[in-house]
Formats: structure tokens, C-alpha cells, sequence
């Protein structure tokens, strides 16, 4: 909901945007690559890292700043606190369990999904399945199955002006083609990515559900392309995931 302009912090806005420059891609930055990519004057984005530095939220060598474990305050107050994700974590851990492979629960943000719960081993993708990994969501299972929830409309206005980057060789980035992919998705209540984020790992999702029947998050399962066949989706991990997702719904 839009607040009125004299309740914008434009400061605050600022160096949380610094603080989002930060990613894997991007580990360290100066006062310029900050500046670009925070949108901000290079003498503004400097004055932002040193206090954000000053405040023990990034550490610095005098040229460069990176992110300080203080950060993780906010995720971790996120997660002790946040009712979803404590309500998923059970089943999560019992479908890793029973299977040995790795299921998330992800919310989508922005042009990204973010994972906010997780189980099973970590040994098949190079970025990880961390609390708070953030993907791409046009390359992800996840990320269609979320999309999917939006309206037409809606899924236009998310879509409007976006690039599409190629991640692998399988990534989907014509706009076309991957608007039939939603609406695949839309259609049969179930996605897969075959190594469009990375090669190695393929990933089935389905999206969780409230009462209400409103879409709150996708449940994803990855696996190493041997695993994740017709056959595996067919008769054992589909039918687990939808199940989870019935069994989770009242939950929710």
C-alpha cells in the first residue's frame, strides 16, 4: 500500500538499497560499483557504506566493503519469528528424509525467489538450498509456479520491460515462450525446470496453498537430471509434492 510522501524515508530507503547490492555476484564493492548499482551518486553511496560500516553492517580495507555477519540478524529474526515458514519446516524434513533429496519452501520477490525453508543435502547445487538463497525466478520451477498464481494482467505488468538473462544453455529467455511456460505451469498446477538455472539440476515444484485457495509459497524438490525423469515425476515425486501441499493446506 502506498504511504503518503511525507512518511518516506528517503535516507533509509537509500542504504537499504546499498545493502542490496550485495549478492553473489557482486560480494565486494567500492563507492562506484555501489553507486551504479544502487542508483545512487558515487559521494552518496560512499557516505552510506561507511555508515552502514560505522554501524557494524559491512566491513571494509579502506577500498572495498563486503557484507558483516551482523546482517544475518535480520534473516534470523525472520525466521524465528515468521509463522510460514516454522509451519513447513516439519514436512520439509520428513520429505527429505524419506526420499534423500532436497526440498525447499520459496516465496517470490520482486524478480526473484527466495528460500525460506529447506531440507536435505546441499551436495548437488554449486550456489546451495541456504536459508535466503535468492534465483532468478524465470530460470526456477519455483518462480513459474509462483507466477502462475498472478492474473494475466498482472503477469503482463511483472513481464513489461524485463530481461530474461540466460543463465545455461537451457535457460528459457524469449519472452513468448516463456509466458506459455506459466501458463503450462497455470494449467497443470505443477512446474519443472530442466538446468535453466544450472546444469546438473533439474527442479519440480507445486505451489502451497491456504485455505482460501491463495497461492503463499511453491515447494520444490531438486534433483540430478537421472533422478528427476518422466518417470520418477510421474510416479513418486509429483504425487509426493502435491500430497505434502494438500496435507499443508488447512496450515497454511
Amino acid at each position: 500500500m502506498p504511504i503518503a510522501h511525507a512518511d518516506y524515508i528517503a535516507g533509509l530507503a537509500k542504504g537499504l538499497a546499498v545493502l542490496e547490492s550485495f549478492d553473489t555476484e557482486r560480494q565486494r564493492l567500492n563507492a562506484t560499483l555501489a553507486a551504479q548499482r544502487a542508483g545512487l551518486t558515487r559521494a552518496a553511496a560512499r557516505r552510506h557504506l561507511l555508515t552502514l560500516t560505522e554501524l557494524g553492517y559491512l566491513e571494509t580495507d579502506g577500498a572495498f566493503f563486503w557484507l558483516a555477519p551482523k546482517v544475518l540478524r535480520f534473516s534470523g529474526s525472520y525466521l524465528a519469528s515468521a509463522r510460514l515458514p516454522r509451519v513447513i519446516q516439519p514436512t520439509l524434513n520428513r520429505l527429505a528424509a524419506h526420499t534423500g533429496e532436497s526440498f525447499s519452501a520459496v516465496v517470490l520477490d520482486g524478480e526473484q525467489v527466495v528460500i525460506i525453508a529447506r531440507s536435505g543435502p546441499t551436495r548437488l547445487l554449486a550456489y546451495g538450498l541456504h536459508l535466503g538463497a535468492r534465483l532468478p525466478a524465470h530460470a526456477t520451477s519455483t518462480g513459474r509456479v509462483l507466477l502462475a498464481a498472478k492474473t494475466r494482467a498482472e503477469l503482463q505488468a511483472w513481464m513489461k520491460g524485463r530481461d530474461l538473462p540466460r543463465l545455461t544453455p537451457h535457460t528459457l529467455v524469449d519472452g513468448r515462450a516463456f509466458r506459455a511456460a506459466v501458463a503450462t505451469a497455470r494449467e497443470q498446477d505443477w512446474a519443472v525446470a530442466s538446468e535453466e538455472h544450472e546444469l546438473g539440476v533439474n527442479a519440480l515444484a507445486v505451489p502451497l496453498r491456504d485455505m482460501q485457495g491463495r497461492t503463499v509459497a511453491a515447494l520444490n524438490v531438486v534433483a540430478a537430471p537421472h533422478r528427476l525423469t518422466a518417470d520418477a515425476l510421474r510416479e513418486g515425486l509429483l504425487p509426493m509434492l502435491q500430497e505434502a501441499a494438500r496435507e499443508l493446506r488447512p496450515l497454511l
